[in-house]
């Protein structure tokens, strides 16, 4: 929900009043553009034919980001794209009045050096990706771990030795944040905001496993199926090991 920007002089002011707009992003196929579009058709009725897309040839958070990949701007037949104009970034586009909106994982430059034009459809998206998680209990994951199928058959306990690895480190993390916080990360307000945190999602906020995660893993499938960047509704048994599907994490 935090990802989408709009330009405040297109009455834009629910997410259905998207439809019929021009939406720029640096890559269309990312993961998290994969779950906005897929949240938009879910929870408002806004579908990726809806709109008009326009894939700039610059990304403003490069520096952060990193450089769109081959696999990012994957672009699903059944669609209006077009291509933004050359030396323009997505900022870029958003700015000058080329495009309606922008969906972009990274704050746009036009946004972070505060430009009135330039706003979230969401204002209080915090309170808005609450409400979605209340809802559906889905917190959108964007990335995984690989390991090589042959480096598994040479080395079967490697797999588990990586999962406690991460459960490990993470279950370390969060054991400091809980005590010292607000030290870490110097934010104010930082203890209530893990508090309320922990009471909203449980104390294990990020579960690792196949078995807490299913649902959001399915959904996402469903998302790149219908959204036509998997010719077919993909299956967790085909794209994990399976001495992967039974882990648990040992949560202390």
């Amino acid at each position: 929900h935090k990802s989408i920007f709009i330009r405040t002089d297109r009455g834009i002011d629910r997410p259905e009043d998207l439809r019929g707009k021009t939406i720029a992003t640096p890559g269309y196929s990312s993961s998290s553009l994969t779950w906005i579009r897929g949240m938009l058709e879910d929870e408002y009725g806004v579908t990726p034919q809806d709109v008009t897309w326009v894939v700039s040839k610059k990304d403003s958070s490069a520096e952060v980001s990193g450089s769109v990949s081959k696999q990012e701007n994957v672009i699903p037949e059944g669609l209006t794209v077009v291509e933004g104009p050359p030396g323009l970034d997505e900022s870029d586009l958003l700015k000058t009045g080329e495009v309606d909106a922008l969906f972009h994982a990274i704050e746009p430059r036009a946004f972070v050096e505060g430009d009135p034009i330039v706003a979230r459809l969401f204002p209080d998206s915090r309170q808005a990706e609450r409400a979605s998680f209340a809802k559906t209990g889905i917190f959108p994951i964007m990335h995984a771990v690989a390991v090589r199928n042959d480096v598994i058959d040479e080395n079967p306990w490697l797999p588990e030795a990586v999962f406690k690895a991460y459960s490990k480190a993470k279950q370390m993390n969060q054991q400091m944040l809980q005590k010292l916080g607000w030290a870490m990360v110097s934010l104010p307000w930082f203890g209530q905001e893990f508090e309320e945190t922990r009471e909203l999602m449980g104390d294990n906020y990020w579960p690792y496993g196949i078995a807490p995660n299913r649902k959001t893993l399915e959904t996402l499938f469903r998302y790149s199926y219908e959204q036509g960047l998997a010719s077919r509704e993909l299956t967790i048994e085909e794209l994990f090991h399976p001495s992967t599907l039974e882990f648990t994490e040992s949560v202390v």
